[in-house]
């Protein structure tokens, strides 16, 4: 299908939704009504209290507008180190970047790199550690690399019998499950659990997950609490306070991550590299489109962007995000089967897929397969039913909250 058919399909799907949009059940709740598990101090302050304190943190990691670190801080918690995800503890470090360790100038704290040349705390790294809290905005996607950061922290926890805190926040893609799950044979950084890419979990209930269901090294299990979040369950729709991640800009780009996520094992451009990543998709090659952007290094968000320097032709697809797909909760295929077919046999075009990295963001090889032999968006979808509905019975024992369905 030529790409100038995307087109007429998003504007019918638009239409549709708007026609549809009484029929909407999801409500949008804003973070002024949402108690997340930071902000009940009362929950966990008394077990914080004389102990040596690590905290995986972020800049998404705050209390009201003030920062975990520092509200815990002055309440008299001895927090002895930082460790610190892929872009940073404070959260300005581009995709893939390497986070170094270093002393944190503000607090004075020492921060350690759980993003560079190990994702995992070594036992020396938690000799002057009691206990540990984690506490980072999640999207819900399995590539989305802060859930492996806490496995990885859950383990090493396990190993020197440490205890650890899972404060909870609402996932804003929370309220469907979709996608592959994943094949322990492409088990990865962006993808360490069997679960489908959009896994309807908050980080406690994947937490919860983890330890219950054995999955850390040689099935150990740690010490975990879970603090959960007040005045929200899956059938809500949260508006993120903050940026979760330098390149997920907007509500619209976290519907749209999902989907467009998959993209980066392509030769496709998602808006890296530009001020709306993930809002977007693009190539030189594409043909028949108005819409165009150039993509260029942004410091902090996209050093070496894709394609950087040159005109990519495409699909604003924000809209399209705000108008129908946060609603409708699904990996929209469509974009991603029209352009391989309309670039697969381009003379000019590399490879469409980048296979290896294409796999480990999808957890299988068969979804590439799928797209190559011409299988369209609802047969895709039907080949994913019988693993998703036994993942749905295994996530309804470690749902803290009521359930979209």
């Amino acid at each position: 299908m030529k790409s100038y058919y995307i087109f007429i399909f998003l504007f019918f799907q638009i239409a549709l939704a708007d026609a549809q949009s009484t029929e909407v059940i999801f409500e949008t709740v804003y973070d002024s009504t949402v108690i997340t598990g930071a902000e009940q101090l009362d929950k966990y302050l008394h077990l914080l209290q004389n102990k040596r304190v690590a905290m995986v943190v972020n800049h998404t990691s705050m209390i009201g507008p003030r920062h975990e670190v520092d509200s815990l801080h002055s309440l008299g918690i001895n927090i002895t180190k930082i460790f610190a995800p892929e872009h940073g503890f404070r959260g300005d470090l581009s995709d893939g970047a390497i986070v170094h360790s270093y002393k944190d100038n503000l607090t004075g704290i020492n921060v350690v790199s759980l993003f560079g040349n190990s994702f995992k705390p070594s036992q020396k790294e938690l000799n002057d550690v009691d206990i540990v809290v984690f506490d980072i905005q999640d999207v819900g996607v399995r590539f989305y690399t802060f859930i492996s950061t806490m496995h990885y922290v859950m383990e090493a926890c396990a190993e020197y019998n440490i205890p650890v805190i899972v404060l909870d926040r609402p996932n804003p893609n929370g309220h469907f499950v979709d996608g592959p799950v994943l094949d322990p044979a492409y088990r990865s950084f962006v993808g360490m659990h069997q679960i489908p890419i959009v896994h309807g979990l908050t980080v406690g209930e994947l937490a919860l997950m983890i330890n219950e269901e054995k999955w850390l090294k040689d099935g150990l299990q740690c010490n975990l609490t879970v603090v959960p979040c007040l005045n929200w369950n899956h059938k809500k729709l949260y508006q993120l306070p903050i940026k979760p991640s330098p390149n997920l800009v907007s509500m619209e780009a976290v519907y749209l991550y999902p989907s467009l996520g998959l993209f980066e094992g392509t030769i496709i451009s998602v808006g890296r590299g530009t001020m709306r990543a993930f809002e977007i998709i693009g190539h030189p090659l594409i043909k028949d489109t108005e819409f165009s952007f150039v993509p260029k290094p942004i410091p902090g968000m996209s050093d070496k962007p894709p394609l950087e320097g040159e005109k990519c032709y495409g699909y604003d697809l924000k809209f399209f995000a705000g108008s129908y797909l946060k609603y409708k909760g699904e990996i929209f295929l469509t974009w991603l089967i029209d352009l391989y077919a309309e670039l697969k046999d381009n003379a000019q075009a590399t490879s469409f897929f980048k296979a290896k990295t294409f796999d480990r963001l999808a957890g299988c090889s068969q979804l590439r397969k799928q797209i190559i032999n011409g299988e369209n968006n609802d047969e895709i979808h039907k080949s994913w039913q019988k693993d998703l509905e036994t993942y749905k019975i295994k996530r309804k024992k470690y749902l803290l909250y009521e359930d979209f369905e």
